[in-house]
């Protein structure tokens, strides 16, 4: 296909980022955009020039396109990709895949059975400083991993739950801080020391009892399988701690610990060595203004998606991938005593 045709379906905040993205790569050009709030969809069409849909159904109908990026609630993202899919229309789903673990193993089934491509947007894995940490412990040039911790800090008030009112509610939301801010990290903790084999965890409600149903806080113990090996996952462990109640977003951090070094991933990636050595490296581009945690790598990520749409050939960040963070977080909200879903 010579161009490819991109339809952005949900036009909220974060679709933005995906229509300036769009505009990047050589050869993808918006063609609709789909968003029931007659405002946000008219900001869209004037973004992008291209024509609104008040439905999904119309817009497939009406442009045809070959790609659909979904920015919508996390209830709809299942059934939104399903209906793309059973078209064999290609779908970028932003996180989460799915507000359930059963609506997200549903879409992997109609991924399976499509000829499309399903991509899952975790961005941070295409940060500079991310995917120079899965090179060093690729090469085993920092050692054999032992263990890990990451933290996701940050800021929730009302306004923020009020804003949207699918935010904050199981039904639509279908978490909070785990589902909603900390899913990036913990795809990146998991990703650099292994599948998950076992999690002990508690998520509760702290600090906005009376402004959502979903919990705001969260600390979890996982064990990791590494390189596939059964027989040393107890050995590979990490803590994982998230919370919406801080006074302010401070810097994610992830830390590895390996049998050579100590890691430590925020804005800068710092490797210290157990002989002295000292390694810095630096992002080439970083986040600016009030949303400077959604990173960058947005458009690095969109441009490799379509890359794969054209050659329909299977994305790496799959449904498989994204089921990965919804098992650890369902099993994480099934083991909470005060978490009714």
């Amino acid at each position: 296909m010579s161009e490819l045709r991109v339809a952005v379906v949900g036009c909220g905040d974060i679709s933005a980022v995906h229509i300036d993205a769009v505009a990047a790569v050589p050869d993808s050009t918006v063609v609709g955009v789909c968003e029931p709030h007659e405002g946000r969809r008219a900001a869209a069409e004037a973004r992008t020039g291209a024509p609104g849909f008040a439905s999904l159904t119309e817009l497939l109908d009406a442009v045809e396109p070959d790609v659909v990026h979904l920015c919508t609630p996390h209830h709809l993202h299942a059934d939104h990709a399903v209906e793309c899919l059973t078209r064999d229309v290609s779908v970028l789903v932003e996180k989460p895949l799915a507000h359930s673990l059963t609506a997200g193993e549903r879409l992997a089934m109609a991924a399976e059975d499509s000829e499309a491509v399903l991509g899952v947007c975790f961005q941070n894995r295409y940060n500079d400083t991310s995917r120079k940490l899965r090179e060093l412990l690729d090469t085993g040039a920092v050692g054999t991993p032992v263990g890990g911790r990451a933290s996701v800090s940050w800021h929730r008030d009302a306004a923020y739950y009020a804003d949207r009112d699918w935010r904050g509610r199981w039904a639509t939301a279908g978490g909070g801080v785990l589902m909603n801010q900390a899913i990036h990290t913990l795809d990146l903790l998991q990703w650099y020391l292994g599948p998950v084999t076992d999690v002990k965890g508690i998520a509760a409600t702290l600090g906005l009892s009376d402004v959502i149903e979903v919990e705001d806080t969260a600390a979890i113990q996982l064990h990791h399988r590494a390189d596939g090996d059964a027989e040393i996952s107890a050995e590979i462990s990490s803590v994982f701690h998230a919370t919406n109640c801080d006074v302010e977003n401070a810097p994610i951090v992830v830390e590895i610990v390996t049998d050579s070094a100590s890691i430590r991933l925020d804005t800068d990636l710092v490797v210290r060595h157990d002989d002295g050595r000292v390694e810095v490296t630096r992002p080439e581009a970083t986040g600016t203004g009030q949303r400077d945690y959604w990173g960058v790598s947005h458009t690095a990520l969109i441009t490799d998606f379509h890359q794969h749409v054209r050659a329909r050939k299977p994305f790496w960040l799959d449904a498989a991938v994204g089921l990965e963070t919804l098992r650890i977080i369902d099993a994480v909200y099934e083991q909470s005593p005060g978490i009714t879903r």
